[in-house]
């Protein structure tokens, strides 16, 4: 298995992690990119966004309902956050399994690129 989000799944990998279900899994980015990075990934494997399948959509939105969940357990839900899904190679996607990035806890660009 050379998927390194598949590796901490399985848990073959170390990870701080902060929620998990059957479905998903969020754990601490271990780059943080601001004071909050929180990755949020489904534990069965999807490269990217542009692969879900139409029965497999529900999963984004899951994945947002618990960035949301953990936005306010990270006490940056007030103030602002951001989610961020790449897809692709071109779209920056570095890792390729889907995920979504919750980053907050200080004024973020308004640049998206």
């Amino acid at each position: 298995m050379e998927c390194v989000f598949c590796r901490i799944v399985a848990g073959e990998l170390p990870s701080d992690t902060l929620y998990q279900d059957e479905q998903i899994m969020a754990f601490r980015d271990i780059n943080p990119l601001a004071p909050t990075h929180v990755l949020i990934i489904p534990k069965r494997h999807i490269n990217s966004l542009a692969d879900l399948s139409d029965d497999e959509t529900q999963i984004i939105g899951h994945m947002a309902e618990v960035a949301n969940r953990l936005a306010r357990q990270e006490g940056i839900a007030r103030k602002g956050y951001r989610l961020v899904v790449s897809s692709g190679e071109d779209g920056g996607q570095v890792v390729p399994h889907l995920h979504m990035h919750l980053l907050g806890g200080r004024r973020l660009s308004d640049r998206l690129c």
